[in-house]
Parts: structure tokens; C-alpha cells; sequence
């Protein structure tokens, strides 16, 4: 039980110290949960981004062209839409309350499934507002991200080609390498042991048609640091339409690939999360019904025959007296006590006694119909309620009842087991209350034992007959 509790706060640990922002969407749109980087980005309180959706009206989502996202163009709407993720959009964010544009790259995708109202949006920002007022010049912005390297269209085969003939400051900066120790030289120079070959097999083949590509590679520094690039190559032509040079224009995607990684394992652990949450209460909720089922047998059974109680047998006979007062039927009411009881229970012990009752239940249960009613009452008495065409019939059901117990418990190491009925009837033209119908069959029982036991009595003004 504590481990899933456990996981929990390890991820809410996780996400509310991560180093981007994260914000959760319900399958509505609105916000669920922002962590404190989220908060910071997005110049917010707690108080003011939970429970706001995609529809606010102080919010505005710009792309790259400062043009105003429509609502179903925001990522959160994208994703609710298409369940499809989003990776590294560049989007502008504008508030009522701030003249300045703060720029993030987003990552969006949903966690379950939106249809069936349990799934939600996740979406993070990452602050790339200072490198992307670097760039102020739009063909900078679209052309050449972070990083150009220029190298030559003829022999790319390895070892020696494709050639490189110019590199930017950013190449410079972020490989190690100057332009003078890289020109001449091959790109291949910047890959290393855990470079993938198909993403380098792919590249080759592309060049080798002269055509545009665009991968994710991973490359190593002057020093062996690794790095990610989005590589975008497009080839170079002449005034003649011939290519003669390729430029490969690429953006360091190192901390966004990292964050994402690092987002997949939250994700992943989150996932895991909630899958241990929805077995904690999956027990939990069949403990429950165990419990309630176990509440309501004791509620409504004799814990030692398992027949229905006395508050059991009183509700269900109402109901036998009601469909009884519906038809043309009349209803018996019967009382059954155990002959002799007190004295098995003094010469034989409780456990006898017990035995002795439980040899009565199994009787009724065998004797009886499916429709009949029938419990016990407490100590050695039972009691049967029965819908049954006429009064003679009834009497005559219940004597053999009374009969087939006689015979079953004849051979018992104490004494030979008999019972005494008592017995009431009620019609539609003499309709009784149950409480009264069960006073009438205890004074035919007593008539019963007067008469010497192990017989059936009827109930009758004048006394009744054995």
C-alpha cells in the first residue's frame, strides 16, 4: 500500500523541481496542474492558471510571423484533436496584463484516452525567448537556426568527402573546433562510436541524389562532449542549376532532447503511477464489495443455519402476503420448534444442540420450494410462510415436511429428532397482518405440544385439532 503513495511523491518531487515548465490539461482543455517553472514562464499564480482553459480570453498563442494562433491551432487544442504529440513548436505567448512577447519551444502530447473523460494533455515550455530575439532576422530565423556548414557536392564518399568549405561562429562555439582546423576537412569528423549508422547511411544517399534531407544525429565536440543536431541539408546550385555545394543548416536540440527523455521517464513513471493507483483501488473497491456483501449476509442470515433471520423472514413474508391480498392463492404461516431442544442441549451439550438445529435447516432447505419463505426465528424455533392453492393443501405440505424431518433425524446418537408445527392461514376474504398470522400459528404450536408433540396443529378459535 505504501509503495504506490511512495511513487506519487516522487514524481510530484520530479516535476515540481524539473528545469522546464510543465503544465497539465484535462480532457476539457482546462488546467489541472502547473508546476513552478511553468508558473515563473508564464508569469503566473498557482490561483490564476488552475481550472482556465484553451479559451481564455486574456490569453493569445503567435507563431514565428507574430500572426495570432486561432484557438484550435493552440497545442493544447492540436492534441485534444489529432491525439498526436507535438515536438518543439516554436510559439510567442501574449497576456493582457504584458506588452512583451515571451517565446517557448513546446512539446505536447496526451496521457489516456480523451474520448472516455479520464485522459489528460501534458504540455511543456521550454524559455527560448533571449536566443530567439538573437536571431532578429527572419531568413536567419528560418535559414540558418544556430549552426551552417558549407561543404563541397563532388566526392562525398568517404573517407576524405564532402569537404567542408565555411562554418559559422555557432559551429565554432558549440564544437570546439575553429573554422581553420575544420575547412578541408569531413563532417564525419564530428561523429563518433554511438553516432547511429542508419541516420549517416541516410544522409549519404541523399547527397548522392542531390537532394534535400533532414535528420536528428548525434555528434561529439573537439573535447568528446556529446550533442544533438537537427540537421537540415539543402543542396546548392550554380547559375547553370548545377550543384556544387551543400549546406547543412542545424539547431543544438541538446537540452530539448534531454528534457524530453527526461519527460518520457516521468511520463513513464506517472504511468506506472496511475496503473498502481488503479490496482490499489481495484482491491480496495473489492474489499469493499466483499465487506458490503459480508454486511449484508450477516444483516440477513442466521449466522449458525444460514436460513434467512428473523428481520429477513419478516420482509420477505410481507412480500408473500402482498402477492397473496394480488391473487386467488391463501398464504400459510408456520412456526416449527424442535421437540425436546432443552433437554439434547442438557444431556448432550450446546455443540449437539447445534448440530441438531443445522440437521432442521438442511430439512427445510430440501422440503421446501424455491418461492417458499422460510427462516429461522431464534433459539429452536423456525418459521415458514407459503403461498399455496387452498388451506388443505398447505396443512397437508407442512405435515409432510414435519413427516420427512421425523424420518431424517430418526437415527441420531441422542434421541430421535421430531418437530411440532404450528400453523396459520390468511385469504382474501380473511386478510391478516403477518404479526398477527405469526400469533395465531404460536398458538397452534402450543396446542401441538399440549397434544404431545411431533404433530401439526392448525390454528382455530375453538382450539384447534391435532
Amino acid at each position: 500500500m505504501n509503495v504506490p503513495s511512495l511513487e506519487r511523491v516522487k514524481l510530484l518531487n520530479l516535476l515540481e523541481n524539473a528545469n522546464i515548465g510543465v503544465v497539465i490539461h484535462a480532457h476539457d482543455t482546462s488546467i489541472v496542474y502547473a508546476n513552478p517553472v511553468a508558473l515563473r514562464l508564464l508569469r503566473l499564480t498557482y490561483n490564476q492558471i488552475i481550472g482556465k482553459d484553451a479559451l481564455d480570453p486574456q490569453w493569445r498563442f503567435i507563431d514565428e510571423h507574430n500572426n495570432t494562433l486561432p484557438v484550435d491551432d493552440y497545442p493544447v487544442s492540436r492534441v485534444q484533436r489529432n491525439q498526436q504529440p507535438l515536438y518543439n513548436e516554436v510559439l510567442g505567448v501574449v497576456d493582457s496584463q504584458h506588452q512583451d512577447i515571451s517565446w517557448f519551444s513546446v512539446n505536447a502530447y496526451c496521457e489516456g484516452d480523451l474520448r472516455d473523460g479520464l485522459g489528460f494533455i501534458v504540455v511543456s515550455f521550454v524559455d527560448i525567448t533571449d536566443k530567439k530575439n538573437l536571431f532578429s532576422f527572419e531568413d536567419i530565423l528560418h535559414n540558418t537556426q544556430d549552426i551552417v556548414v558549407v561543404t563541397e557536392a563532388d566526392n562525398i564518399d568517404a573517407p576524405f568527402g564532402p569537404k567542408i568549405v565555411y562554418v559559422n561562429k555557432a559551429f565554432e562555439q558549440l564544437t570546439g573546433y575553429s573554422a581553420k582546423e575544420v575547412l578541408g576537412e569531413t563532417p564525419r569528423i564530428l561523429q563518433g562510436k554511438d553516432t547511429d549508422r542508419g541516420t549517416t547511411a541516410r544522409i549519404h544517399a541523399a547527397l548522392k541524389r542531390r537532394e534535400p534531407c533532414q535528420e536528428k544525429i548525434l555528434n561529439y565536440s573537439k573535447t568528446g562532449q556529446p550533442y544533438w543536431l537537427e540537421l537540415h541539408i539543402i543542396p546548392l546550385k550554380n547559375r547553370f542549376g548545377e550543384v556544387t555545394h551543400f549546406a547543412a543548416i542545424e539547431r543544438d536540440v541538446t537540452l530539448s532532447t534531454h528534457y524530453k527523455a527526461a519527460l518520457e521517464q516521468r511520463n513513464s513513471d506517472l504511468r506506472t503511477l496511475k496503473q498502481e493507483l488503479q490496482n490499489v483501488l481495484s482491491e480496495r473497491t473489492e474489499a469493499l464489495r466483499q465487506s458490503n456483501t459480508q454486511l449484508l449476509r450477516m444483516a440477513h442470515e442466521d449466522p449458525l443455519t444460514g436460513l434467512a433471520n428473523r428481520k429477513a423472514f419478516f420482509e420477505q413474508s410481507q412480500q408473500q402476503l402482498a402477492r397473496m391480498r394480488r391473487g386467488a392463492s391463501c398464504l400459510a404461516v408456520a412456526i416449527v420448534d424442535v421437540d425436546h431442544f432443552k433437554r439434547i442441549n442438557d444431556q448432550f451439550g450446546h455443540d449437539v444442540g447445534d448440530q441438531a438445529l443445522l440437521r432442521v435447516a438442511q430439512a427445510l432447505r430440501q422440503g421446501l420450494r424455491q418461492e417458499d419463505v422460510f427462516g429461522r426465528l431464534g433459539g429452536e424455533e423456525f418459521a415458514i410462510s407459503m403461498l399455496c392453492p387452498s388451506r388443505l393443501i398447505g396443512e397437508e405440505s407442512l405435515d409432510r415436511l414435519r413427516e420427512s424431518i421425523a424420518q431424517s433425524c430418526a437415527e441420531q446418537d441422542y434421541a430421535p429428532l421430531t418437530v411440532s408445527i404450528g400453523l396459520s392461514f390468511a385469504d382474501n376474504q380473511t386478510p391478516l397482518a403477518l404479526e398477527v398470522l405469526l400469533k395465531q400459528a404460536d398458538q397452534a404450536l402450543y396446542q401441538a405440544k399440549d397434544a404431545g408433540r411431533n404433530r401439526l396443529c392448525c390454528f382455530s378459535p375453538q382450539g384447534g385439532e391435532p
